[in-house]
């Protein structure tokens, strides 16, 4: 992956309190035993899909590697820690001086995974990599449950673009990690507009049913919209009676109407039936936009339907029924002594109840058919075999503390495209089902 210098319009806050106390107080233990400057190996995955789901979306890697360059403790930050004594004072005077310097190895965003992958590699002093569990896992379990709800509904949605319009039903914040998610899985635009402003998101967005209740008349407020917003605006017809509504708009605007959006009634119906009056009043160019608490199965409800966009959200920013992918972040392999080149050992913990865990330094292939459809999702440990190198997926994303995988983030959005595309045709069914390519280890479980 080519290293693109990018720079967010925004100054990042510090990420070092995004964290669990039980981080540091692990790092005050092991600075005490002369453990914490051993060698480890993390690794991000999960044990299964979202019940019914075929497939996961990577998505977050970008912020992921944001967070990590942003990971400082400031000196107010070591105040609050002190005066709350999470840590003592030789665990503060190491974390004033933090800074990770270890690599980072993963699949690259966009990409999709299925259970046992090998998501993201962090490898460096256990001191430095255990702090970053919470605030890696925070990012990815939430980015990608969106993309792939979103990728969900980008396979229902076929050519119609989408729209994310998510942000006043989740977190601020989240509704800005939400609309870049969507970006990756598919979606096309944004309503909000600090998502646009920060990661360079399309926005979109023209009037609400409050817009229209504040003029005398409909035709008034379409009047004041249309002279302010021009012909190519999208006029909201649910407010009142649809049909007048879209024969006042049309008046109004003129054939040159840009778009109606429907938010209510049986979409399906309706959706029919403003499309005929529209081609009747001669506005065949008019498109129609539909919203109202769409999720994939509504969106592939209406594939038959004169419909040209959807708007989402809701369903997109809880991740459709699935708000998190359950990633874990695990220690999977540590340096048998403190000299920095004493090899590897795998570990992994033995418990029942369906936590299991493989130890080891991974890497992840996935061979496909003679017709390019992928077959499985290998994992191994050791060396690649050479009939699979030319298909391994990770990437690297941070080398020597120094992140080398950033991108465009529609390089990531193009990147799901292909991914998906791969896949056995199987994966773009929403009924419930197995993940659609099986995890094959060559490498012991644990």
């Amino acid at each position: 992956m080519d290293h693109w210098p990018t720079t967010l319009p925004v100054k990042v806050p510090s990420t070092a309190l995004f964290t669990d106390q039980y981080e540091l107080t692990m790092l005050q233990a092991a600075l005490r035993a002369g453990t914490a400057h051993r060698r480890s190996v993390f690794e991000v995955f999960t044990r299964r899909l979202p019940e019914g789901r075929r497939y996961g979306v990577v998505a977050g890697t970008g912020r992921v590697l944001d967070a990590v360059a942003s990971f400082r403790f400031e000196p107010e930050m070591l105040d609050f820690l002190d005066r709350q004594e999470v840590v003592d004072g030789p665990t503060l005077d190491w974390l004033a001086t933090y800074r990770f310097t270890g690599s980072v190895r993963g699949y690259p965003e966009g990409e999709v995974y299925f259970p046992g992958s090998p998501i993201l590699t962090v490898e460096g002093s256990f001191a430095e990599c255990v702090l970053l569990e919470t605030v890696v896992l925070s990012i990815l379990n939430h980015d990608s449950a969106v993309a792939a709800a979103a990728s969900r509904m980008a396979v229902a949605a076929g050519d119609r673009p989408l729209m994310e319009m998510g942000a006043r039903r989740t977190h601020e914040l989240g509704a800005v990690a939400a609309a870049r998610a969507a970006y990756v899985g598919g979606f096309s635009a944004t309503s909000d507009l600090a998502a646009g402003f920060r990661y360079g998101i399309p926005t979109v967005g023209t009037s609400a049913h409050a817009f229209t209740l504040l003029h005398d008349t409909e035709r008034d407020a379409f009047t004041a919209q249309v002279a302010s917003l021009g012909r190519s605006t999208t006029l909201l017809v649910d407010t009142y009676d649809v049909a007048e509504a879209v024969r006042a708009a049309v008046e109004i605007a003129g054939p040159e109407l840009g778009a109606v959006r429907i938010d209510s009634g049986d979409l399906l119906v309706v959706a029919h039936e403003v499309r005929r009056q529209l081609d009747e009043l001669g506005a065949t160019g008019t498109r129609i936009v539909v919203t109202s608490d769409l999720d994939e199965y509504a969106i592939a409800s209406l594939a038959a339907a004169p419909v040209d966009a959807y708007g989402v959200g809701t369903e997109l920013v809880t991740g459709s029924g699935h708000p998190t992918c359950s990633m874990v972040y695990k220690l999977v392999a540590r340096a048998e002594g403190d000299d920095p080149e004493a090899p590897l050992r795998p570990v992994a913990k033995k418990s029942l109840g369906g936590k299991l865990s493989v130890a080891g330094v991974k890497w992840a292939a996935r061979p496909v058919d003679e017709r390019g459809v992928a077959e499985a999702e290998v994992i191994g440990t050791g060396e690649i075999p050479d009939e699979l190198a030319d298909r391994r997926l990770g990437v690297e994303l941070v080398r020597n503390g120094e992140p080398v995988g950033a991108e465009p983030l529609g390089a990531a959005r193009e990147r799901h495209v292909s991914a998906r595309a791969a896949l056995p045709l199987s994966a773009r069914q929403l009924s419930r089902g197995e993940p659609v390519l099986p995890t094959r280890y060559l490498t012991p479980l644990a």
